[in-house]
């Protein structure tokens, strides 16, 4: 199933400056996806007193998005495999500015929720086709640089994307919030419209390749595994920050501060996970599930806020700045050959996890105490950690030190 165009433009062809301004543009476009799926997290509380339902219930704005783009990131990428990828990209932001910008007039909560569908049909399809765009708007020999700044636009929105947003939301309120990111991904549509060039098809993605590149791949499965429960404990707790932040006397203006920190924090994992991977990439992920499971611990056995919440956050910060770039990493490392398959798989997981993180938040929050979230997602995070490679590698070297020594 394939389609191929009659001599695509090269990127070496290019100019390298409208290459990178290419670039820029989609890294706007997907952070102004991703902060807009992620955005109700630190407005949970006004959202659910303004249209009069619980925080559970209103952690359904993050839940269904979730649920929406695990399954659309593989369906609108074969759906729209024969279209010019400028078109779809194009397409899909403004979708998102539309539906934020809904969310904002919105009088029914009923309304936001099917704002949220939309979001996330735009989120799923457009993380999946972005993901392997840098090869054709660079130089290959600058692609690794472009990729990693794409994908540092889904690790900015959800560690900077969020907190801004509460800034925004507490200062004016939540339907400012939204209004201003829907106005976000429309700027980030004039740009693309001006910034990218023509990208025609060139060879579509088959359901049938998906189940192929998991089945076959047992270091794939390792990654989609750890993506599910890295995220997923990540999300349980997350989901419901703000009001746990509150349980411990914090108010609002403190919370927004908090999350700020928070999300500087995070960019500073991005960062430095992004100078180890390449050489320490399962260490890495070790190292990042240990960091989710001690920030929990302390924040839950936190009762008050003060130093210890705040260095409890910082940990977390920067414990899940550096998730989305060393899964990422370790998908694209560990099945090269079929890149955009094993992408989708990935960016499926990603999101359902996100989804179910705050669908199980919702249910815990509801029936039991909002700490629970945190005792619960140490746990998933601690799990991550027993069952990651770096346990078969630890076992490996101890195999080959007792073959030494017996020698």
């Amino acid at each position: 199933m394939t389609s191929i165009v009659d001599n695509p433009p090269s990127a070496e062809r290019r100019s390298p400056v409208k290459g990178w301004l290419a670039v820029l543009a989609v890294t706007l476009g997907i952070f102004s996806l991703m902060t807009s799926e992620l955005l109700p997290v630190g407005l949970l509380t006004p959202v659910g007193s303004d249209l009069d339902v619980s925080a559970g219930t209103a952690g359904l704005m993050v839940t269904v998005p979730g649920l929406v783009a695990a399954v659309s990131a593989p369906l609108v990428t074969v759906a729209t495999g024969r279209f010019d990828r400028r078109m779809v990209l194009v397409l899909l932001v403004g979708l998102v500015g539309a539906a934020n910008l809904a969310s904002a007039f919105a009088t029914d909560f009923t309304l936001v929720l099917a704002a949220r569908f939309l979001i996330g049909i735009s989120v799923g399809g457009f993380w999946s086709i972005a993901g392997g765009i840098a090869l054709r708007l660079v130089p290959e020999n600058q692609v690794p640089r472009a990729t990693a700044l794409i994908f540092g636009g889904v690790e900015t929105a959800s560690v900077l994307g969020v907190p801004t947003g509460t800034f925004i939301g507490d200062l004016t309120g939540w339907r400012t919030a939204f209004a201003a990111v829907g106005a976000l991904g429309l700027l980030a549509l004039i740009c693309m419209v001006l910034l990218l060039p023509d990208l025609p098809a060139q060879r579509t993605l088959r359901l049938g390749d998906l189940p192929t590149v998991f089945r076959a791949n047992s270091d794939v499965r390792l990654g989609i595994a750890l993506t599910f429960l890295i995220i997923t404990g990540h999300f349980i707790a997350y989901t419901f920050i703000r009001p746990l932040l509150h349980e411990r006397g914090v108010g609002d203006s403190s919370t927004s501060l908090l999350l700020l920190v928070f999300g500087l924090a995070g960019i500073v994992g991005n960062f430095a996970a992004g100078a180890l991977v390449a050489r320490r990439l399962r260490q890495t992920i070790g190292t990042v599930a240990m960091v989710l499971t001690a920030a929990m611990v302390l924040l839950a056995l936190t009762s008050a806020g003060g130093v210890v919440s705040v260095g409890a956050l910082v940990l977390w910060g920067l414990g899940y700045g550096a998730v989305p770039v060393t899964l990422q990493t370790w998908i694209l490392d560990v099945e090269p050959r079929a890149t955009e398959a094993a992408s989708s798989l990935y960016v499926s997981m990603f999101n359902l996890s996100i989804a179910l993180g705050a669908l199980l938040g919702g249910l815990v929050v509801e029936s039991l105490t909002t700490t629970s979230v945190l005792w619960i997602g140490c746990g998933l995070a601690l799990l991550a950690l027993v069952t990651g490679p770096w346990p078969r590698d630890l076992l490996a070297r101890r195999v080959a030190s007792k073959r030494r020594v017996g020698r």
